[in-house]
């Protein structure tokens, strides 16, 4: 999901820059379309585009941005392919990935899209231009890219069991985690009467010691009293012996 994240700040990046060029854009088709001999017809697809600069583009600056146009529907397009391996799907999130399938297709009728408030291309246009020429191509990436925040929007809600690594190595974790806990609980956790009998058995050593010790001061106690009677036994009065 990161990844989705940054590909989709990098996307919006770009996007910006070719914001503050809409003028130069606009010129580029005017351009192309009055070399192209089209000047009836909106400009209603990408492929549309893609055809102005591959036949009848002549100066370096209208390639530049029609290319920058074509490069960040490719990007999107792309991106929509990325977050269909990071979601499974729900009929929510799936119902957006379509949607923006259907606007990025290079031959789809753009012509009667419009971009909406917050936004503000179409109203940068003339109403000519809007209505009749390039309301539908300048509202695409913006309607896409809101399609795309609606998507991951919708996705951070869902449990996290549903979504899955890009690499795939998250959920190959989570799919381990399960059946390797039965090995580590069994390791982590002793049989309690394994501990109660090595408790008991150093508890028995410990009183055998303590009775041992006791025994053992008493005996020599006691023979140190012994001892002691047998060198010093009771007074007599001194020239008096009794046999």
């Amino acid at each position: 999901m990161n990844e989705v994240k940054e590909a989709l700040r990098n996307i919006e990046q770009n996007y910006k820059l070719f914001l503050q060029q809409q003028f130069t854009f606009i010129g580029a088709l005017q351009h192309t379309r009055e070399n192209a001999h089209d000047m009836t017809r909106p400009v209603a697809s990408i492929s549309q585009v893609q055809s102005y600069m591959d036949h009848h583009c002549n100066n370096s600056t209208d390639r530049r941005i029609l290319n920058m146009f074509l490069n960040i529907c490719n990007d999107l397009s792309k991106l929509c392919h990325k977050l269909e391996s990071v979601h499974s799907g729900n009929n929510v999130t799936n119902g957006i990935l379509e949607r923006c399938k259907l606007f990025l297709s290079h031959s789809n009728d753009l012509s009667t899209i419009r971009a909406k408030y917050p936004h503000d291309v179409v109203n940068h246009l003339s109403c000519d231009e809007a209505k009749n020429h390039y309301g539908g191509v300048v509202s695409l990436i913006p309607i896409v890219l809101d399609c795309m925040k609606e998507w991951v929007t919708h996705t951070e809600k869902l449990p996290r069991q549903v979504l899955y690594n890009v690499s795939g190595g998250s959920a190959i974790s989570e799919k381990r985690a399960p059946q390797d806990a039965p090995a580590r609980a069994a390791i982590s956790q002793t049989p309690p009467s394994v501990h109660l009998e090595a408790q008991t058995s150093t508890s028995n050593k410990d009183n055998v010691q303590v009775q041992g010790s006791k025994h053992v001061r008493k005996k020599n106690l006691n023979d140190t009293k012994n001892h002691s009677g047998k060198l010093k036994g009771p007074w007599k009065p001194p020239g008096r012996h009794a046999f």
